[in-house]
């Protein structure tokens, strides 16, 4: 048993006149999001995800004079107050905003904070909207991570990524433990399809009025934000794997038969998958698999590949 909890905090864009000085905007851009998070501190969430550019404000357009000033202003002022509270809360916090390399290159990017205070690993967005590059000059970032946290390795991948094949392929090799989406739009199936196809647990921190949540490695919705409230807290057991039906069946009751609820074995229909999960801290499902020689689903995909190709190699016609 793995258990982590996780939040998604969202807010709409912070709206600020103009007529506000950087500095002060800046100011009241920290009150909005601590006050955000405060709402979920009490639930001891291990990592916390905000939506894309989270600490641009309403309509500020990359190239305006104002925005200039204003991230000049920011600096690492923001990073720094997440920072604060990873370290006071001992919550990692993944913070999603236009970053400036030591090159003077601008990203969208988002850095995964760790429970210490300090920058575990950074991401720039790999597929920005053409806007992004060529209206807005920012560069294109060149290739997925996954951060080592203390319960596991996370992959943040931002908004127009998640249309990408080829980055959900990069993803799976990386092997991350849970997927963190920070992103102005949400996305509908393919979050489900990411998920699923990563066979990890996906938290969503989207831009209201569409809903941020988290879905399970099966690709069910856990939690949801409502009209009401705009942040939700999911416990997740992260020591659990996707295995296919086929060959398995007989196998899972053989499993409960041994452990009992010492082991959880749920299906969510339709799909032929089920996910089995350890509930006892002294138990492993990766030795339980090994015990009765179940494979991931995606080892098991994999095989049933290469079985398709050496068969229509032998072909004769």
């Amino acid at each position: 048993m793995r258990n982590v909890c996780a939040a998604a905090v969202t807010a709409p864009p912070l709206v600020l006149s103009k007529d506000v000085r950087p500095g002060e905007a800046v100011d009241r851009m920290r009150g909005h999001w601590r006050s955000r998070i405060e709402r979920v501190l009490p639930d001891r969430p291990d990592i916390i995800v905000l939506p894309e550019n989270c600490d641009r404000p309403h309509g500020a357009g990359f190239r305006d004079a104002w925005y200039q000033e204003y991230l000049e202003a920011r600096g690492d002022g923001i990073l720094e107050m997440l920072s604060e509270l990873a370290r006071s809360h001992r919550a990692a916090v993944a913070y999603p905003a236009h970053r400036r390399d030591e090159s003077g290159r601008w990203f969208n990017s988002t850095r995964i904070i760790d429970d210490r205070g300090e920058v575990a690993g950074t991401y720039d967005k790999v597929f920005l909207t053409i806007g992004e590059n060529e209206d807005d000059g920012l560069a294109y970032g060149d290739k997925p991570v996954a951060v080592e946290l203390g319960f596991g390795r996370v992959a943040p991948i931002i908004c127009f990524d998640l249309n990408f094949e080829e980055l959900l392929a990069q993803v799976r090799t990386l092997a991350p433990d849970m997927v963190l989406f920070s992103s102005a739009f949400h996305g509908g199936y393919l979050q489900q399809h990411w998920a699923y196809t990563l066979g990890v647990p996906f938290v969503a921190s989207v831009y209201p009025p569409a809903p941020s949540g988290v879905l399970s490695a099966t690709g069910e919705h856990l939690a949801r934000t409502t009209n009401y409230n705009e942040e939700v807290t999911v416990r997740l057991n992260l020591d659990a794997g996707l295995i296919h039906m086929a060959y398995n069946e007989e196998r899972f009751g053989e499993i409960k038969l041994r452990y009992g609820s010492r082991v959880r074995i749920h299906d969510p229909g339709r799909i032929g998958v089920v996910l089995i999960s350890s509930e006892d801290e002294n138990l492993a499902i990766e030795d339980v698999m090994a015990e009765y020689g179940l494979e991931r689903v995606r080892d098991y995909f994999d095989r049933v590949r290469s079985h398709r190709t050496q068969a229509v190699a032998v072909r004769v016609p």
